[in-house]
């Protein structure tokens, strides 16, 4: 006790001495270590930790959700006036990419370098850098620095502005002990503001989300509250641009010069003007018409293309309102927080938020140390049965079984699914394979490498963890003209199972490379803000070596070939993203006609046949009598399927949104101007 009672006394002498010494900054308000856990749906994944002497503070992040997560060091060093000057990361991110990240400010001279090179620049004082890679540590230490701003905004480095807004004073209670906090947001630095709590002394108490919260140890009782207001504050931001930006005119509106894509002709129609009365489409007339009191939205020539559908959407409407602009009207939802999506689902469907009509999918996760938080996590057969059960009570068309789940149980969910007339689909559950799940009698396969890891992995291998990502390298040496992989096309053949390979996912998985910037963004990164143009320019994976790049790539080609023969064979194929949608969507019709797809085909695949496959009569054309979802493109996408990246004008249901009013709201430059509009 004695030796330990003087290492203690020697370490704080010390840290008392370089504190006089070196003028720590004020903005570093306490010595030691504070704690936080990381928590998803309720479930403890991981920690926060920080240990801080003097000026410098340790950073160790890590938590794992879905088998995979960041583990991150930082050792972040403050000036008096509480500015970084030096500053490093290390570790890996959520897939497995090597982080070595540094800045450092010497003089006048601010230096970086992150995944996606070296910059440096003179500054005439010192500034924050926004890290590419690190914790959320470092919220609360900007926010010193912010509150000490007279507009509590400032400019950052390598570029941007970010603002310090206050949302709330609130108070938190565990046993006796009281804590009183204020919420804050930080924005200009992505697409949406974040949120974090801080104490009185300008401690940080929690980082909050509407899908996980971090928050100090001890307190983690107080999760789903403290989630609750970043939930609120997330609806409260898009409640006010829906208010702003949907325009319900409370009349008939009619579009009027405008050519209309037909998925029966797979053609454009002569030009033609449509006309709207409520939420549903009531004629089709000639070009320039004009009926008494209407609104007229002046086509100017371009085309009306019937809303398209995201099959792989995990729902937040930090994506609702982005998804509607890109011209996707309808979601598939593949697994969620149940009830935050039941509170979601409510207020689009009353209007108070912008988003797509929702079709649900209840995902069953099988309980283990892999487990994704969400949805219902089961423990046994009969527990997988109650949750379909409770799946079909609640009236949803399907569930979606996933990696945890033990395989052998999926002929009895599968059955009992479909005496209820309910779809299935999933992952392929760790230690089975394609083969299992498709006599099983799985409607569709989610994700093509869950397919394919079965032409390539050992029995024993377990894919709860990265290696059904890593193990993509082995794609490269496949044969595709082999007896096990026929085997698994002619099952699919057989059972007339569909594929959602989400493509797009893929392609930036294994195609990715630091510095370089992504081939799926190329048509929109200039369009981004600068933090995000970052995100875009960075590896996935672990590219460590030649060989690892070469596999990669060869991988994803055969991931393309495999894709080509489904097609080839009549598997039927199902766009989605996994990726939140919206540009990413446009990708991923892009990238099928690889696989031999027109661009009318394609458009017509997002529409009348997403529209056909989900049993909505009323939705996946342009017709009398129809829903009014559609989007105004000034191009012609049976020519080029990228003029469906140029939007001017998205109705759902009649209600009307014109993209370049709302794009700047997420600092994003508008793709084209909004057409004329007169209201009489």
């Amino acid at each position: 006790m004695k030796v330990q009672f003087l290492y203690l006394f020697l370490i704080l002498f010390l840290v008392s001495c370089k504190q006089e010494s070196s003028k720590i900054s004020s903005l570093i308000d306490y010595q030691g270590d504070e704690n936080f856990s990381v928590i998803m749906s309720g479930t403890a994944v991981g920690h926060l930790k920080t240990h801080t002497v003097g000026d410098t503070i340790q950073v160790d992040y890590d938590y794992k959700n879905n088998g995979r997560g960041p583990t991150l060091k930082e050792t972040i060093v403050l000036n008096t006036e509480g500015f970084p000057v030096q500053w490093k990361i290390t570790g890996n991110t959520t897939f497995g990419s090597k982080v070595n990240e540094h800045f450092a400010l010497n003089k006048n001279i601010a230096s970086w370098t992150d995944a996606t090179g070296s910059d440096s620049t003179s500054v005439n004082n010192a500034l924050w850098y926004v890290d590419q890679s690190g914790s959320p540590y470092s919220a609360i230490l900007i926010a010193r620095s912010l509150l000490k701003s007279s507009d509590f905004s400032a400019n950052v480095l390598p570029a941007g502005t970010l603002k310090l807004t206050e949302m709330d004073k609130i108070s938190v209670t565990v046993d006796s002990t009281t804590v009183n906090l204020t919420n804050y947001a930080v924005s200009g630095a992505y697409l949406n503001p974040y949120y974090f709590i801080a104490d009185n002394e300008k401690r940080l108490f929690a980082i909050i989300s509407p899908s996980f919260v971090i928050v100090r140890e001890g307190f983690e009782a107080q999760e789903k509250e403290l989630r609750t207001y970043a939930e609120n504050y997330s609806t409260q931001r898009f409640e006010t641009l829906q208010k702003k930006y949907a325009h319900n005119y409370g009349k008939k509106v009619r579009i009027a010069n405008v050519k209309i894509f037909d998925p029966n002709t797979l053609s454009l129609t002569e030009a033609s003007s449509v006309l709207v009365d409520g939420e549903r489409i009531v004629s089709i007339d000639a070009p320039n018409i004009k009926g008494k009191d209407e609104v007229i939205i002046n086509g100017a020539g371009g085309t009306l293309v019937a809303g398209m559908y995201e099959m792989h959407a995990h729902t937040w409407d930090e994506d609702a309102l982005l998804n509607i602009l890109a011209g996707i009207t309808s979601f598939r939802d593949m697994g969620n927080d149940n009830e935050v999506l039941d509170q979601l689902i409510k207020k689009i469907n009353t209007g108070v938020l912008a988003g797509p009509r929702v079709h649900r999918l209840g995902f069953i996760e099988g309980q283990s140390e892999y487990s994704a938080n969400m949805g219902i996590i089961v423990s046994s057969k009969e527990e997988a049965l109650a949750a379909l059960q409770k799946y079909h009570d609640k009236g949803f068309y399907g569930v979606k079984l996933y990696n945890s789940m033990n395989g052998d149980w999926a002929p009895a969910i599968v059955k009992k699914a479909h005496q209820y007339g309910m779809f299935v689909c999933g992952h392929v559950p760790a230690f089975s394979n394609a083969n299992a799940m498709l006599r099983a009698g799985f409607n569709e396969m989610t994700h093509i490498n869950q397919t394919m890891l079965g032409w390539v992995l050992e029995p024993k291998e377990d894919t709860r963890t990265l290696l059904r990502l890593t193990a993509l390298k082995r794609f490269a040496t496949l044969d595709l003209n082999s007896t096990k992989v026929q085997q698994t096309l002619d099952l699919f053949v057989k059972n007339k199972t569909a594929i959602d390979p989400t493509l797009t996912i893929h392609e930036i998985l294994m195609k990715a490379r630091d510095g370089e910037v992504w081939e799926s963004t190329k048509d929109f990164i200039d369009h981004m803000p600068p933090n995000i143009q970052r995100e875009y320019k960075v590896a996935l994976a672990d590219i460590s070596t030649e060989k690892d790049d070469k596999e990669y790539r060869e991988g994803y080609d055969k991931i393309v070939a495999t894709l080509k023969i489904m097609k080839d064979k009549g598997i039927f194929i199902v766009p989605g993203t996994d990726l939140g949608g919206a540009f990413f969507y446009h990708r991923e019709l892009e990238l099928y006609q690889q696989l031999g797809y027109t661009p009318a085909e394609l458009v017509k695949l997002a529409t009348y046949d997403m529209a056909q496959y989900l049993d909505d009569e009323h939705l996946g054309s342009i017709a009398t009598g129809k829903l009014a979802d559609f989007f105004l493109i000034p191009g012609n996408p049976v020519e080029d399927i990228k003029a469906i990246k140029t939007i001017s004008m998205v109705s759902r249901g009649g209600t009307f949104y014109y993209p370049s009013e709302v794009y700047p709201n997420f600092g994003i430059k508008p793709f084209t101007s909004m057409p004329e509009v007169t209201e009489e």
